[in-house]
């Protein structure tokens, strides 16, 4: 690429650029993506993959370091990994997650998991303290909710907690970017419990760290897990202004 042509991608992606509804778009892609847990069977084309892909490469990264590396499975593969962690999760077999879980969740963190929790076994209509129903429901987890694909996302260990981070906002804007096309997703830390078990079906080196998974394709919107909305908390409860 010359030095004009760098030129002419640096005044296109200048913010006093942007659409005059640019504020809009993101407003609405972020208030209609949801975590979808239940999906058509029919694959997403290559080349939306693609799309996806390309507009999930823009996400900002420590130093520029882009530490985000993308397994993505379709066909066979999502087979393949979906039978493997499976296999792993039922069978009892446990891991040890690269990234620690939450030690726990306390105060308002908890209530937001148990709100979300109860929302989503109420519309499965599965009773509190149904731990057969539910553990069910989890290992659904593994099975990628039916999704036909699957995105493993990993990381250089050295990269440490920063590493994690700026893979949290390829995340983001991946959902984003497969919402604005029409795409469902849902982003998987539970698919981070199997570490060992991604590795070897992926063929990493023991230094890549599984940070999570993306199961997406097209939403199966008639299913029960479909139909509800998490909340998000109000400013007052997560913004302080520091005045002076």
């Amino acid at each position: 690429m010359t030095t004009t042509d760098i030129r002419s991608v640096v005044e296109s992606r200048r913010s006093d650029h942007l659409p005059d509804n640019a504020a809009d778009i993101l407003e609405h892609l972020l208030a209609v993506r949801v975590s979808y847990r239940a999906y058509r069977p029919e694959p997403v084309a290559e080349q939306t993959i693609r799309e996806i892909l390309e507009t999930a490469q823009l996400t900002a990264s420590w130093c520029n370091s882009q530490s985000w590396r993308v397994a993505v499975a379709s066909g066979a593969g999502t087979d393949r990994l979906r039978k493997a962690l499976f296999t792993a999760a039922s069978s009892g077999h446990t891991d040890t997650p690269d990234i620690p879980f939450p030690r726990e969740y306390r105060g308002v963190h908890r209530d937001r998991r148990r709100e979300s929790g109860f929302q989503l076994y109420n519309a499965l209509d599965i009773e509190r303290g149904d731990r057969q129903r539910q553990m069910e429901q989890t290992l659904q987890n593994f099975n990628f909710f039916g999704a036909p694909h699957v995105a493993i996302i990993h990381a250089d260990e050295a990269l440490g907690p920063y590493g994690a981070v700026d893979c949290g906002g390829y995340v983001s804007n991946f959902m984003l970017a497969a919402t604005a096309r029409g795409v469902g997703s849902i982003a998987q830390a539970a698919l981070a419990m199997y570490p060992n078990t991604l590795r070897d079906e992926l063929g990493l080196t023991p230094d890549r760290q599984i940070v999570c998974g993306i199961s997406f394709g097209y939403p199966d919107f008639d299913h029960p897990t479909n139909t509800y909305r998490t909340t998000r908390a109000p400013l007052t409860e997560v913004v302080d202004w520091i005045t002076s």
